[in-house]
């Protein structure tokens, strides 16, 4: 059989790399359990950055890191005439009010392994996106209008949901939108020694037995969103995690504050120089030279 010279040969003895696909799950399986074993605080906030402003052809937008990896670009658009079936009061006509179409998605690139059937996930947490924001947004101030909030995960490194809603509310608040509070939320997981962990990791999240994301409203005290799923326990097992999901929630509307008002004050583009920062803190990347 002729030699086909358009390709490099491969080596005449080799293996193929699905033969150490196992051992590598099995080194960041125990790498995690280790990491879940070591001195980690249950109740350290993950270093954040929240830059706000960042698209220019959206009504609002607004950027979240969180210092495990996890990334979420958030726009807004609207308010917009509303279609059919939008939400009336029970005054009828005249108390029509606007609505909220929320939607998560997650860039093909964000994860570990191959993506699934878009939608597969995406319109269950979109929902969920939905409902926790709707209680923060005055929607009597839009009747018969619309707002369209788009979530982008970019990179998923561990409470992706919590991020997004954290993006999602500034993004409001950089529209104009009048909100009643503005949103911080927290994510949680159940690590297999029964701890539970704030703002887990990725690596975390996989090992976990259960997971809870938690949204609130700091200022008036009132918790918009709640999704949990696994085996917590009974009642006296989830209200440790509630607890914790709450502190961490009034720790974090401070940064979140701070980052709409540093966007007010620098006329958005051209954020200033500021030092790094520490655990559970927010941080600006540098300012750009010549």
């Amino acid at each position: 059989m002729p030699l086909d010279h358009r390709r490099v040969p491969g080596p005449e003895e080799s293996q193929s790399p699905l033969l150490f696909a196992g051992a590598a799950a099995e080194e960041e399986e125990a790498a995690a359990a280790a990491g879940a074993a070591s001195g980690r605080d249950p109740t350290a906030l993950q270093p954040l950055f929240a830059r706000v402003g960042l698209l220019s052809q959206a009504k609002g937008s607004a950027y979240v890191e969180l210092g495990g990896g996890t990334k979420v670009l958030c726009a807004v658009a609207g308010p917009r005439e509303a279609g059919a079936g939008g939400a009336v009061g029970a005054g009828g006509a005249g108390e029509a009010r606007g609505r909220l179409r929320c939607e998560f998605r997650r860039a093909p690139f964000c994860g570990r392994g191959g993506r699934g059937r878009p939608g597969e996930r995406e319109a269950a947490l979109g929902a969920a996106l939905r409902e926790a924001l709707e209680p923060a947004v005055r929607l009597s101030r839009y009747p018969r209008a619309q707002l369209d909030v788009s979530a982008l995960v970019l990179q998923d490194g561990g409470s992706a949901l919590a991020a997004a809603l954290c993006a999602a509310g500034l993004a409001l608040a950089d529209a104009g939108v009048e909100l009643f509070d503005l949103v911080a939320a927290c994510a949680l997981c159940r690590a297999p020694d029964g701890r539970w962990l704030l703002q887990p990791a990725e690596r975390e999240e996989r090992a976990a037995a259960a997971r809870l994301t938690l949204a609130l409203l700091p200022a008036l005290g009132q918790v918009c969103g709640l999704l949990g799923a696994g085996q917590g326990g009974g009642p006296d097992g989830w209200a440790p995690a509630l607890r914790l999901a709450l502190d961490g929630c009034h720790r974090l509307h401070p940064l979140l504050r701070r980052s709409l008002l540093r966007a007010a004050k620098r006329g958005r583009p051209g954020a200033p120089r500021d030092p790094p920062p520490s655990e559970g803190q927010d941080r600006e990347p540098p300012a750009p030279t010549a």
